[in-house]
């Protein structure tokens, strides 16, 4: 048989004991929750730095894009732009030389004009010459004469 004063101690002293034990139970499993919950805003933050890190990553390869896309229409532009100056360059260039060659072909024209006078001029003169009855030797002659200083004038 149990002695119940025996059993009566035990309890008694169970009573004290357990409501410790459950305490410290307690303090271990609200620190338990408290590192949980600090390892949870510890994981949320680093989750939240992750997608901050990949937004801007994602923004910033967005304004790669942007950045190529704008490059390429600016070399587009500037070589249309090229392209313009150079058709007008090449149609001034154009101009100037048709003028050119204007200019050339009324030069040739007169040239070919004063080489003809010249040529009838000397065909008349010849002609005058040979009703004279000079022969081209005697006019050759007389030029010669004519171009000689006189021994006479001293």
């Amino acid at each position: 048989m149990v002695d119940q004063n025996a059993a009566l101690g035990l309890i008694d002293e169970l009573r004290v004991a357990v409501p410790e034990e459950v305490r410290a139970a307690k303090r271990i499993n609200a620190e338990g929750e408290r590192i949980i919950e600090k390892a949870q805003e510890e994981a949320e933050r680093i989750v939240g730095r992750a997608q901050e890190q990949a937004a801007f990553l994602i923004d910033e390869r967005g304004l790669t894009q942007s950045a190529d896309a704008q490059s390429r229409v600016i070399i587009a532009d500037a070589h249309r732009d090229a392209d313009e100056i150079r058709r007008g360059a090449d149609e001034y260039a154009v101009g100037v030389l048709v003028g050119l060659e204007g200019d050339v072909v009324k030069t040739l024209t007169s040239i070919k004009k004063g080489i003809e006078m010249l040529d009838e001029r000397r065909s008349l003169i010849e002609g005058e010459d040979r009703a004279d009855g000079t022969a081209d030797g005697e006019a050759d002659r007389w030029e010669d004469e004519a171009a000689e200083p006189s021994h006479n004038s001293r």
